[in-house]
């Protein structure tokens, strides 16, 4: 299931742009941000009438997306994550970590185990062995197969408000398939907590306050490949966006293999083409998007069920479309 394409990370070559808001009225005035953070394209887009306040305001949402990333990256070898996986447990654990993954337990209830951030380990084998050159396309020896999954189990994370640890040695976790849902989710509060209300934000996956200043919805593409063109177009507003698409990131030269394992086979797999949930929360609309690419229409729609106010558009491999409502 776990990992998604995208690494956190911050871009110091992000720049601020102002731009006029088109119809406007002169005291809303748009600035636009775009750089790297999860390891993707990012941007955050608000209105505001003082050009240097924008900045401002700015300046901080990029610095809660790098204290965010200091607590969730797995490419920081001094990142909370990090240390839990060297270490086996963390004491004292930050509230975003312990808020996060309260959000991945309701989650993988909810879709049957389908959401499983301890899959890295799987994750990690795969991975290595497609990077070999005359990889074997079947995949991994069974045997390594089956010791990687013995080291996986939403179950063997022992959770409180002291301490997280693994129960079983050589576990690791991952949390690519919530953090950028999580990141976003927070930059918009604290965006809103500044007094804004017309504001899109996208840190790896999409948050919408209000509408565009012109009254309008914002706009959101859905593509299966992050940096294609968009198949799809949906107006936004007051909404969070997440999509997950298994192959718009493959383990293997020939682009066969998907990027999410499956945590009912333990192996690399997705019955959709792309997934995009829609809701309130953009955590949980990323969740979502990343448990309900490996699971058939029947099981999504009971999934859903336990989410009250979100919405599921996939596409599968025949290009048939997919539209349900909690």
């Amino acid at each position: 299931m776990l990992t998604r394409r995208r690494l956190i990370e911050i871009s110091a070559a992000a720049a601020v742009v102002p731009f006029a808001a088109g119809r406007a009225p002169a005291a809303a005035r748009l600035t636009r941000w775009t750089g790297t953070a999860m390891g993707a394209q990012t941007s955050i887009v608000l209105a505001h009438p003082d050009e240097a306040e924008a900045q401002r305001i700015i300046e901080t949402a990029r610095a809660e997306i790098a204290r965010l990333e200091a607590i969730f990256s797995l490419y920081r070898d001094d990142s909370v994550v990090s240390r839990l996986n060297r270490e086996g447990r963390v004491d004292l654990p930050p509230f975003d970590l312990l808020s996060l993954l309260s959000l991945a337990d309701g989650i993988h209830g909810a879709t049957g185990g389908a959401f499983d951030p301890t899959i890295q380990p799987l994750w990690q084998l795969y991975a290595r062995h497609f990077a070999e050159p005359g990889a074997a396309p079947g995949g991994p020896d069974p045997q390594a197969v089956a010791a990687a999954r013995a080291r996986t189990g939403w179950k063997n994370l022992a959770i409180d408000d002291a301490t997280i640890r693994f129960s079983r040695p050589g576990m690791a976790v991952t949390l690519n398939g919530i953090a950028q849902g999580y990141a976003t989710d927070r930059v918009a509060e604290l965006l809103r907590a500044e007094g804004l209300r017309n504001v899109l934000v996208n840190v790896g996956e999409i948050r919408a306050l209000g509408c565009h200043p012109d009254g309008r919805p914002w706009k959101a593409g859905l593509a299966e490949h992050g940096d294609g063109p968009a198949e799809e177009r949906l107006d936004i507003a007051e909404t969070a966006l997440a999509t997950t698409a298994p192959r718009g990131t493959v383990l293997d030269a020939a682009g066969r293999v998907p990027h999410l394992i499956d945590p009912a086979t333990s192996r690399p797999g997705g019955v959709w083409r792309r997934v995009s949930v829609l809701g309130p929360s953009a955590a949980i609309a990323d969740g979502l998007s990343t448990a309900f690419a490996v699971m058939p229409q029947a099981a999504i729609r009971e999934g859903l069920e336990q989410y009250p106010g979100y919405r599921v558009i996939g596409v599968d491999a025949a290009g048939v479309r997919l539209d349900l409502s909690a």
